[in-house]
């Protein structure tokens, strides 16, 4: 039987295509590994201090995918959804809880670290490649791991367009998307043609994600400058959060939401179920059980996509009294973590990057934000905590707590109680 022919690079992209989605992933598209007109401009954005703490941004081979690997051809971008059937951030703290006050995760922080899930799926890819092509090549797989940019690469390779907000917006599934990227000096048919543009913009007029920013992290579209965004200070940022920009914070623990919960792209695909709703168990929401000495997290059970707010108000509620959600969590809770319990409840969790104490700063900020209608015993609890935390060695939480304590104090003298 005589041997088959070696594939043609057309031939190439459509098999990686399909084991891509045989891996897990909804979308998949390829890219010439070439110099992409956004990376050209990330020195101006450096140059203008936008990277804050994050060191980590200047490295120069993240200006070009050549710099990431010498010879590099191409690069296979892949892309998960982890948009889940609950609610937006905008819908669950609209209408405060005047008794127990909820914070909010991401929704990328409900489940498992999107590293631990991507990498894996990619590595299965790039496993099969070298088994179906057999030549020698070099390839790495990155999930914000490396010098690739994948947003910008995913552009180039069909899967979207960057929007106002710098976010990758699929026209079907919208921009909650956790992306990976193989990088290889293997040539593939790039999945635009010739004379194909990239997705065309369709943010529009839109300005719904500028505008609803409450730290006004855009300075303007297309361009955010981080240290003004609460996810750089809720996850990136090590020292004091300033001070100004505490109150806009509002009950934000971990990352934030509103630029992507109020575009309409994202809320069409809801609306749809384009995003494939619970596709991979592991991006929906942690429950979070009392010790048991067991390692394996719960997941909060698959649910169709609920319309009605109230409705959607259960998920909260479900296993408040028995257990805890990483969905819309009790302020109070992620407050009273100790550092044991806190290694437990984000064992393998992207919320794990805030640190310990980072996370309780953020809770801090978050007590001190849950506003002058709360129930007296609410606030009487709340007080307590707080001034505990204020009390603690670590001046950066105690700091904060304090701080806490004075808006909430402030707050009520305010309303004249």
């Amino acid at each position: 039987m005589a041997p088959m022919a070696p594939m043609n690079e057309r031939e190439r992209t459509e098999w990686v295509s399909g084991k891509a989605r045989e891996a897990g992933f909804d979308l998949c598209g390829v890219a010439p590994a070439s110099r992409f007109p956004e990376l050209e401009r990330m020195t101006e954005w450096l140059e203008r201090g936008h990277a804050g703490e994050m060191r980590y941004l200047h490295d120069p081979r993240r200006l070009s995918l050549d710099r990431a690997m010498e010879g590099a051809k191409s690069v296979i971008v892949c892309a998960a959804s982890y948009r889940t059937a609950e609610p937006l951030s905008t819908e669950v703290l609209a209408s405060p809880d005047t008794a127990r006050p909820r914070g909010w995760i991401s929704r990328y922080g409900w489940g498992d670290d999107y590293h631990d899930v991507m990498l894996p799926r990619l590595r299965i890819l790039l496993n099969a490649m070298r088994e179906e092509f057999g030549e020698e090549f070099r390839a790495h797989a990155y999930v914000d791991t490396g010098p690739v940019v994948e947003r910008v690469a995913a552009k180039y390779a069909g899967l979207g367009w960057l929007a106002k907000n710098t976010c990758l917006i699929n026209q079907k599934m919208g921009s909650f998307l956790f992306l990976g990227a193989i990088v290889t000096t293997l040539a593939f048919e790039p999945t635009l043609g010739p004379a194909e543009a990239p997705p065309p913009d369709l943010c529009g007029s839109c300005r719904r994600c500028i505008d609803a920013c409450p730290t006004q992290a855009f300075v303007e579209p297309y361009v955010m400058d981080p240290r003004r965004c609460i996810a750089y200070f809720t996850i990136e940022l090590r020292t004091s959060i300033p001070e100004e920009f505490r109150p806009a914070m509002g009950q934000m623990v971990f990352g934030c939401d509103i630029c992507q919960d109020v575009c309409p792209w994202n809320q069409k695909a809801a609306r749809t179920g384009e995003s494939t709703l619970g596709r991979i168990p592991e991006f929906r929401p942690r429950v979070i059980l009392p010790p048991s000495g067991a390692d394996t997290p719960v997941r909060a059970p698959l649910s169709p996509l609920r319309e009605e707010s109230t409705a959607r108000n259960d998920c909260a509620s479900e296993t408040a009294e028995a257990s805890r959600s990483l969905f819309a969590p009790e302020i109070e809770w992620i407050a009273s973590l100790d550092e044991e319990e806190y290694r437990r409840v984000f064992r393998r969790s992207p919320v794990k990057r805030a640190k310990y104490r980072g996370l309780i700063r953020n809770a801090c900020v978050a007590l001190g934000n849950s506003g002058p209608g709360l129930e007296p015993e609410a606030r009487e609890r709340i007080v307590k905590l707080l001034e505990r935390l204020a009390a603690s060695p670590d001046e950066l939480i105690a700091e904060h707590a304090r701080w806490a304590l004075d808006r909430l104090n402030g707050q009520v003298a305010a309303k004249g109680l």
